[in-house]
């Protein structure tokens, strides 16, 4: 307890749910105590040492007011410290499944004897399941994020897990066509809730936060992937990994508060702005042409043109996508301080060219091409992924997010299905990526010629959506 003669100072602003530091003078010593409490749900330990080496190095780490290079720009509060890693343990369990078919198409395509284009058929049908993402995305503009959140989070894991009973490929097919798009609604809805909590100076850092989440989430199924070389049908175990997400539905039912901007009075599903709507789609269409093809037919590559067994790829993957986590931070961190559009167009076709190398040459380059390309296409993500939120109003938010995600979800099944048929026709893997690059270009050009500069503003001052005060009823 402090002493009579003891100063004590605390919190006045902060994320610390608890935090008094106290100044104890004796005649011959000076005693700091800083007692703190901070509560970052799954993450605390990732945070924990960076936290106390801060506090114990005050005054020497950076200037006062300064946040450090791993904290986001603006103070969080602890409510928003709380969303944000809740948010990140949804990412965690959107990414598997997300990823899990993606990384065991391969092994399930040869279980069934199916060939490279009954395999991007398969994940063509796999990405048309967006159409069960949608109303999910449409109902939490009216309901809330944190329902269809919660909802959401129960039934990824839940249905995803069904494919480990899949009798043939189809089966497979269509439980992964309900069981993804619920980890892609999961997944949208978190960037939704973290740009609507987030200060507008840390929007692109919350994205990097929820995007090294997802690449952990995505990594258990791709650390899942030994268990596919056990035998024939060893892919079925990595299905059934998805059952352990669970746990995350559980704690989101428990602690995941509602955004604070959703509970505010706004007009409830305003028309869509098309032509932002359409830059933005028009942009994430183009990119996954290159994009979706370039992760589906990985393995495959690997397995077929270059000899890896299950457990190098694995370790390959690891390996050249964990720069990624580094890229996440260095990203949201520019994006926010200098600004979204420079960063998209140094970043994105640097991370192409490395990718396009990666699927042209063996040895080294090839684990250097994926390395560089995870490192700058984990830097140009944050800036990529916030504008999908960024430009628009509470009230259509979640519907803009949805329909987004399908112009890209469309995007990637062309991809897929043209890359695909060049494949079977005997193109190379690295002539096919090259053209299907092309898209990254358009991408680019339309970055450059009509997206709007969007950091260090406030959501209100991008999206002015003044409540008509005539009829109460399309008010929340």
């Amino acid at each position: 307890m402090p002493g009579p003669g003891d100063l004590v100072f605390t919190q006045a602003a902060g994320a610390f749910t608890s935090y008094e530091r106290t100044l104890e003078q004796t005649p011959t010593v000076l005693r700091e105590t800083t007692r703190y409490r901070l509560v970052i749900p799954w993450f605390g330990w990732l945070f924990a040492r960076p936290v106390r080496r801060t506090i114990a190095r005050r005054g020497t780490v950076s200037p006062y007011g300064v946040q450090p290079w791993w904290a986001p720009p603006d103070r969080l509060d602890p409510r928003q410290a709380l969303l944000l890693g809740l948010l990140a343990a949804a990412s965690m369990s959107a990414a598997f499944a997300n990823t899990l078919f993606t990384q065991t198409a391969n092994y399930a395509a040869k279980d069934f004897d199916i060939g490279k284009f009954g395999q991007g058929i398969g994940g063509v049908i796999v990405r048309v399941g967006i159409v069960f993402a949608l109303p999910i995305a449409f109902l939490a503009d009216r309901v809330g994020r944190r329902r269809m959140i919660v909802f959401a989070a129960w039934l990824a894991p839940t249905i995803s897990a069904l494919g480990a009973l899949s009798p043939n490929f189809a089966v497979l097919v269509a439980t992964q066509s309900v069981g993804r798009p619920m980890g892609l609604a999961l997944d949208l809805l978190v960037a939704v809730a973290a740009a609507e909590e987030m200060p507008r100076n840390s929007r692109a850092y919350a994205i990097s936060v929820l995007a090294m989440a997802s690449g952990l989430g995505a990594g258990v199924a791709v650390m899942g992937l030994p268990l596919a070389g056990i035998g024939t049908s060893g892919w079925r175990l990595v299905y059934l990994l998805g059952l352990v997400w669970l746990v995350v539905a559980f704690d989101l039912r428990r602690r995941l508060p509602e955004t604070r901007r959703f509970e505010r009075p706004h007009v409830t599903a305003p028309p869509l702005q098309m032509s932002r709507f359409a830059q933005i789609a028009l942009v994430s269409f183009f990119a996954n042409l290159f994009v979706a093809p370039a992760s589906f037919f990985q393995n495959r590559y690997l397995d077929d043109v270059r000899g890896l067994s299950a457990t190098a790829i694995s370790i390959f993957t690891l390996a050249t996508a964990t720069p990624a986590a580094l890229g996440f931070v260095i990203g949201g961190r520019i994006a926010d301080v200098r600004g979204r559009r420079r960063l998209l167009v140094v970043a994105v076709p640097l991370s192409s060219a490395l990718l396009i190398w990666s699927f042209s040459v063996a040895g080294a380059g090839l684990w250097f091409g994926a390395f560089g390309a995870g490192l700058l296409g984990g830097v140009a993500y944050p800036a990529f992924a916030v504008y999908r939120t960024e430009m628009f109003p509470t009230g259509n938010r979640g519907r803009a997010a949805g329909l987004i995600t399908a112009a890209a979800l469309v995007g990637g099944s062309i991809g897929i299905l043209a890359t695909g048929q060049l494949l079977d026709r005997g193109w190379s893997y690295g002539t096919t990526m090259t053209l299907m690059a092309l898209g990254q270009v358009v991408a680019v050009i339309i970055i450059v010629a009509r997206y709007p500069e969007t950091a260090h503003r406030d959501l209100d001052e991008l999206n002015p959506e003044p409540v008509s005060p005539v009829d109460p009823a399309a008010t929340h």
